[in-house]
């Protein structure tokens, strides 16, 4: 194809995805965008094998779509690249990948099933991703669509502030002009389909006119129950609306980007009925965006065209790309040298369908495919742009491909790897010790597209095994894990903290490390290692997640430390603290919906149990039983045969993947399996000493008597919230964290009374030098004049809610103009500590910690949680009062599904609310490292594992118990000022004057002075 040219820079591009479960009609809405937008003459149909956008021949042969496509279109003023993905769930990775480059999406809901479970997940992914979402609710001409119940229905399971657009009068006024301009026959062609690229041929003036005509009518035409429904989207403008009576388009623009607004189109893609008022309401409430001049790109899909040219494709989200520029990921940090790489731009392809057109410069919001790039994989970042964080959606199951007689099975593997690049899910692993290879898929619809994809590749005709599940583990309780390497010549050693993290939050990586005892470039290398591997359980050899990994300290020789000695320490340490940890496996769980008969569900629910599943009760829908639940992948990965038989074909078993859950049967697992960590000797469990000029190696369980580091003693789990004679255990901030907002938890796990390193202090500021001296002993004095950004987390930690006062609110530093903060001494001590909190400085409360360590909040807190915070925060309300600081009290909301990070303030204190899988731990602990070596910062918990990080970051601490006699001595030196100011009742007007006023007004009254010479 040649080259032609482009008016792509006369344009304003929006990347505009289009998403749904499988067979909503999500193609054919496609189809009737592009030809309603001009793109396409003549609608194709999916049952017709004549769609557009399915240029795969599998994918007109089972009607699904396999893989993203593109197509490039005009509407309006705006060039929209409609970003097509796979609705079905075993290519949830494709779809997910594409959301990484989406200005907007699509959700398109299938009317006459209503909200699904995958339709569900689609909606959690998009809230994570924070995708600006139209919904379009199909299939409205079929018989027994409720208009009204399905948007109860959405604003129930999707969010409230999903409005029905069908009052907007310019929407409903533009389906029905759009109907007589452009009627559809049955062939799916229009007889002036032509005329649909009016808008398109228009020329300068008419498009001139038609933007000055948008300006003018602003303010939205609706009805009044339309506008009432926005406003109430949003109290700003909920006030507006109030005073003026009017709403203006720019203003609900912005709440739908902001996603406080979802606009709700019905009708039929079909039939075409509801298309044009779509379109409309897209033109009308959609803002392009504003991007960066330096360059940057984001990766989301590698792909092969007909003449096996590697094709790249991106998002341009800054700058420009030329032909025969170079690109490199040099800009990345933590890229090692040997996998760094530069290579220049070939072809740069906008795709549309199976046809492209090549251009020389791709602008910033083009999404484009480019040749010449041999190195690139979904989810990279190029120039400024950053990585993307793994795939929520993953496979959960292992299959052994099968190879024909006479297959080179190494030459085949390589094939494979290629396929993997395409879909980075697959985990194409060659078993060294049966000589197979494996691949993981998330089920049999894409095991029968893998195996049609190999045969046309690479002719090769292979079959797959009976699917194992994919398996992961965790740790149970925390752990320090260390790592020596010393052979000769070479020298590393590393210590490590592992503890257990929330469930699904993955690995996360800090480092708490001195820089005095660790440089800091060593901690950066040791942080990268943790991150470049796929670390193995030691019970099953399966990955290891759900966990926090902390650097505590570390050791390298002048001479003798190379880089691949700390990546050997590090694995090691990660090994040897799997091996003195308790090992949790865990096992993938559906969600599931079952709908069938009513004289069905005694079976159902008799299978549910048998699967050791729950399910909530029966929910009757006409003729039909819905059970909603959750089970094991294991025990009902089979059961949709089973439904099918039982119901005789009426019953429909739905399944999405909810996560990852303790398994039911670990020990019959770990035995069948047959792992053995010490015969694994790609991952090593023990380390490497060196004596009299020669290397050893010493086993696991001796490696503490070798190691050159003080290591640190850890305590019970159950004590580490211990704080009262009772002992609050972990189990009561885990319920705190689900009561608190919307959980059923229950309060459980009391510690005992034994107390370890770790554990919190009973006293308050004065014992904090105690503490102090503790730390320093262990990891050497604490650096407060540095501040140290060697943090590091799998997930993006977005960046604290208040740092913003860290530079105003807090004060200046010393010695500057305004307000200053106390002087540090060298060790991290402030010089005025006492009393420890003055105003302008920074004090965090965990509040859960605080709730349930203080009688009555916890007593308060079994009866109703929500009074306890409430009472909790006047409590903390009243005491900023006297003490004037800057005060933030953080509260759990990690498992709220979908919760994002959540900040107001009560009076005049700061509530927040964490995101989901962020614990109120992990939020001070980030607060505490972005401000903690600027400011005066002071912590109240009583969580032992958390007082070493925040000391680490030149934070002092106090524990709840501290801190309840903090606030009743400040409250009682409030009243005793009090009381020395009120000497009798009567208010005389001199006592409330200041000295030199006073002395002023007696020179006055006495006659001493005038008036006028004061």
């Amino acid at each position: 194809m040649g080259e032609k040219p482009q008016n792509i820079k006369q344009k304003k591009h929006i990347s505009l995805g289009v998403l749904a479960h499988v067979d909503a009609g999500k193609t054919t809405l496609s189809e009737g965008l592009l030809f309603k937008c001009g793109r396409i003459r003549r609608i194709g149909r999916v049952d017709h094998k004549d769609a557009y956008l399915d240029t795969y021949e599998l994918e007109r042969e089972r009607g699904i779509t396999i893989f993203s496509k593109q197509a490039v279109f005009s509407m309006g003023d705006m060039e929209v690249t409609l970003l097509d993905t796979p609705g079905h769930v075993d290519f949830s990775a494709e779809m997910e990948r594409t959301l990484q480059v989406l200005d907007y999406a699509i959700l398109v809901i299938n009317g006459a099933d209503g909200v699904q479970g995958h339709t569900q997940t689609l909606w959690r992914l998009l809230t994570q991703y924070k995708i600006p979402t139209f919904l379009f609710v199909n299939k409205m001409d079929q018989e027994g669509t409720d208009r009204e119940a399905l948007l109860e229905e959405l604003k129930k399971k999707l969010s409230g502030n999903c409005v029905d657009f069908s009052g907007e009068l310019e929407c409903s006024g533009a389906e029905e002009a759009g109907k007589k301009e452009a009627p559809v026959d049955n062939s799916g062609e229009s007889p002036v389909a032509e005329g649909t690229q009016l808008k398109d041929d228009a020329s300068g003036a008419e498009k001139a006119h038609m933007s000055e005509e948008k300006n003018d009518s602003d303010e939205i035409n609706g009805t009044d129950e339309f506008l009432e429904n926005i406003a109430m989207c949003d109290e700003e403008l909920l006030e507006t609306f109030l005073e003026t009576g009017t709403i203006r388009k720019k203003d609900a623009a912005k709440l739908i980007l902001e996603r406080k607004l979802f606009p709700c189109f019905f009708g039929s893609a079909l039939k075409m009925e509801g298309v044009d008022a779509f379109i409309h309401g897209m033109e009308s409430y959609m803002e392009t965006p504003v991007y960066p001049d330096k360059f940057g790109a984001k990766v989301f899909k590698i792909a092969r065209d007909d003449q096996g040219n590697r094709l790249t494709y991106m998002k341009i989200t800054g700058g420009s790309l030329k032909v025969k520029e170079t690109l490199t990921n040099a800009g990345g940090k933590g890229i090692p040298e040997d996998e760094r790489w530069e290579e220049k731009i070939d072809q740069i392809r906008i795709y549309s369908g199976a046809k492209f057109d090549m251009i020389k410069e791709a602008e910033a919001g083009t999404v484009c495919a480019v040749t010449g790039l041999t190195r690139t994989y979904p989810g990279e970042g190029l120039g400024a742009e950053a990585e993307s964080s793994m795939p929520v959606l993953e496979p959960v199951l292992n299959y052994h491909i099968i190879l024909p007689e006479g297959c080179d099975a190494h030459k085949m593997l390589k094939s494979l790897k290629e396929l993997e690049e395409e879909e980075p899910q697959l985990h194409i692993m060659w078993d060294k010790q049966l000589g197979e290879i494996h691949a993981m898929l998330m089920g049999e619809v894409q095991i029968e597209i893998l195996k049609h994809l190999i045969w046309d590749r690479f002719h090769v005709a292979v079959e797959f095994g009976t699917g194992n599940i994919v398996y992961k583990e965790t740790i149970a309780a925390p752990v320090e894990g260390v790592g020596h390497f010393e052979p000769l010549r070479h020298y590393a050693e590393v210590h490590l903290l592992l503890e257990p993290g929330e469930r699904g939050s993955g690995l996360q990586f800090f480092t708490a490390a001195s820089e005095d005892q660790l440089d800091r470039n060593w901690q950066r290398l040791i942080l990268t290692h943790l991150e470049e591997k796929e670390h193995l359980g030691v019970l099953t050899g399966s990955p290891i997640t759900d966990m926090q990994i902390t650097l505590l300290t570390g050791r390298a020789h002048q001479k003798h430390t190379e880089g691949g000695d700390f990546r050997q320490a590090t694995y090691r340490a990660v090994r040897q603290g799997l091996k003195k940890a308790q090992t949790v496996l865990l096992e993938p769980y559906y969600s599931f919906r079952l709908e069938l008969p009513a004289e069905n569900v005694g079976k159902a629910m008799t299978d549910i149990q048998r699967m050791q599943g729950s399910f909530q009760g029966p929910e009757t829908e006409g003729e039909m039983a819905v059970i909603t639940g959750s089970a094991s992948v294991a025990k009902m990965r089979d059961y949709q045969s089973q439904v099918i038989s039982y119901t005789r074909g009426r019953g429909r078993l739905t399944c999405t993947l909810k996560g990852y859950e303790p398994c039911q049967d670990q020990e019959t697992i770990a035995e069948e399996i047959g792992y053995d960590s010490e015969r694994d000797l790609d991952n090593p469990t023990g380390s490497v000493f060196c004596a009299h000029g020669a290397g050893f190696v010493v086993p696991w369980y001796e490696v503490e008597e070798y190691m050159h580091l003080e290591g640190t003693e850890i305590q019970e789990w159950d004590d580490v919230y211990d704080d009262s004679e009772e002992g609050v255990g972990n189990g009561a901030r885990s319920a705190s964290a689900g009561q608190g907002r919307g959980s059923d938890s229950t309060i459980s796990g009391i510690g005992n009374k034994s107390r370890g390193k770790y554990t919190s202090m009973y006293g308050s500021y004065e014992e904090e030098k105690e503490l102090k001296a503790i730390f320093e002993k262990t990891f050497g004095p604490v650096k407060s004049k540095k501040y140290n950004n060697n943090s590091r987390s799998f997930g993006n930690l977005e960046s604290s809610s208040f740092s913003d006062y860290a530079g105003s609110s807090a004060g200046s530093p010393a010695g500057s103009s305004g307000i200053g903060l106390p002087e540090k001494s060298g060790h991290g001590a402030w010089k005025n500590s006492s009393p420890a909190i003055h105003r302008d400085d920074y004090l965090l409360v965990d509040g859960c910690n605080i709730i349930f360590a203080w009688e009555d909040l916890r007593d308060l807190a079994q009866a109703d949680f929500h009074a306890a915070q409430s009472k909790l925060m006047d409590i903390l309300s009243d005491y900023q009062g006297i003490k004037g600081c800057i005060l933030i009290l953080v509260f759990d909301a990690y498992r709220v599904e979908g919760h994002p990070e959540e900040t107001f303030r009560y009076h005049n204190i700061h509530v927040v609310y964490t995101k989901e899988a962020e614990t109120a731990d992990q939020y001070i602990e980030r607060t505490v490292h972005k401000i903690g070596r600027k400011h005066n910062v002071t912590v109240a918990t009583s969580d032992g594992l958390e007082q070493i990080i925040i000391m680490g970051q030149g934070a002092a601490r106090i524990s709840a118990r501290g801190f309840k006699e903090e606030i009743e001595s400040a409250k009682k030196q409030l009243r005793e000022d009090w009381n020395e100011r009120r000497d009798n009742t009567k208010n005389y007007l001199f006592d409330n004057m200041t000295p030199e006023l006073r002395s002023h007004m007696e020179d006055i009254r006495l006659g001493r002075k005038k008036k006028e010479e004061i």
